[in-house]
C-alpha cells in the first residue's frame, strides 16, 4: 500500500511550488517522495521529478501534430496517457515500494470535472497499484476577494469533488497574501466554511456585470449549500506550522496516519475522532499573522 498525493487547481494557484516545498517538508520527516509531473507543458521544473510526463510526450509536439492550440493539446496528452497507462505504471512500480508520491497536474481545469480521461487513468493506478490517494485542489485565495469569483471557485471545487470521486481536500493557497489583496467582505472563516452564501448577493448586486445575472448565482449558491460538502482550509507554503497542519489533514484523509498500527478498532476509532486545532490553524491562526484588525472586521 502506497499513499500520495494529486495535486490540482486552476493556473497559477501554485501547484509546482506546492509540490516543491510539500517535497522538502516530507523528506525532513523522514518520508521519502517521488514528484511525478504530469504536466506536459511544465519545461521550467523547480524540483526534480521522479517520472516525467515529458518523456512520453509534449505538449508543443502536440500543438505541431496534429496541431491543436493548448487546451485541446492538454485534453489530448492525458489521453495520450489513458492510452499508454503501461508506461506510466512501469515508471511507479519502482517507487510504490517505500516511496510517498506526488502527482503534478496541468492547470486546466476540465480535466477534472468535465474530461474523463485523468479520473480513469488514477482509476487504474489505484486498483493496480494499490495507490491511496488524496486530491489537493489548490485555490488562490486572491478569490476571496471578490464575490464572483469567490462562487465560481466554489462552485468548482464541489463539481470536481462530484467528477473525481476520490478523498479530497480544497486549499486556499498563498494565505500568507490575503492581508495585501485588499479588505474582505467577511472574516476569514465566512470561506473557509463556505456558510450562508446568500450573504454575497448584496455585493454581488453592486457590481454592474453580476447583477444581470443574480439569478442564475443564486441558484448556483443553491446548488452549492444542498450538496454541503465544500469547506476549505488555508496554507502558507513556506511556513512549516501551516503545512504540517495541511499533512496532518492529508495523513486522516487518505489513511497513511493508520498505516503500520497494529490496533484494535477501538484504537483507530480514537485516532479517526482525535481532537484538532485544525479550525484555529486554518482561520484564528491566519487572521493573526496576516491581516490586521480592519482586514478582520465583519461588514
Amino acid at each position: 500500500m502506497v499513499f500520495g498525493q494529486v495535486v490540482i487547481g486552476p493556473p497559477g494557484s501554485g501547484k509546482t511550488t506546492y509540490c516543491n516545498g510539500m517535497s522538502q517538508f516530507l523528506s525532513m520527516m523522514g518520508r521519502k517522495v517521488a514528484i511525478v509531473n504530469l504536466d506536459p507543458a511544465n519545461d521550467a521544473l523547480p524540483y526534480e521529478c521522479a517520472v516525467n510526463i515529458e518523456e512520453l510526450i509534449k505538449l508543443e509536439d502536440v500543438m505541431v501534430d496534429p496541431a491543436l492550440g493548448p487546451n485541446g493539446g492538454l485534453m489530448y496528452c492525458m489521453e495520450y496517457l489513458e492510452k499508454n497507462i503501461d508506461w506510466l505504471e512501469s515508471k511507479l512500480k519502482p517507487l510504490v515500494k517505500d516511496h510517498y508520491i506526488l502527482f503534478d497536474f496541468p492547470g486546466q481545469v476540465e480535466l477534472f470535472f468535465v474530461h474523463d480521461s485523468t479520473k480513469k487513468f488514477l482509476m487504474k493506478l489505484i486498483k493496480s497499484l494499490n495507490l491511496r490517494l488524496t486530491v489537493v485542489q489548490l485555490i488562490d485565495c486572491h478569490l476571496c476577494t471578490n464575490p464572483g469569483n469567490y462562487v465560481s471557485a466554489v462552485l468548482l471545487s464541489l463539481s470536481t469533488m462530484i467528477h473525481m470521486e476520490l478523498p479530497h481536500i480544497n486549499v486556499l493557497s498563498k494565505i500568507d497574501l490575503i492581508g495585501s489583496y485588499g479588505k474582505l467582505a467577511f472574516n476569514l472563516d465566512f470561506y473557509t466554511d463556505v456558510q450562508d452564501l446568500s450573504y454575497l448577493q448584496h455585493h454581488l448586486n453592486q457590481d454592474p456585470r453580476s447583477a444581470k445575472y443574480r439569478k442564475l448565482t443564486s441558484e448556483l449558491c443553491s446548488v452549492i449549500e444542498d450538496y454541503g460538502l465544500v469547506n476549505f482550509t488555508t496554507l502558507d507554503i513556506q511556513d512549516k506550522e501551516s503545512v504540517m497542519d495541511l499533512v496532518k489533514i492529508i495523513d486522516k484523509c487518505n489513511g497513511y496516519i493508520f498505516s503500520g498500527i497494529d490496533a484494535s478498532v477501538v484504537e483507530y476509532s480514537k485516532i479517526a475522532i482525535g481532537q484538532t486545532d485544525w479550525d484555529y490553524n486554518r482561520v484564528a491562526a491566519v487572521q493573526e499573522k496576516y491581516m490586521t484588525d480592519e482586514e478582520t472586521k465583519t461588514q
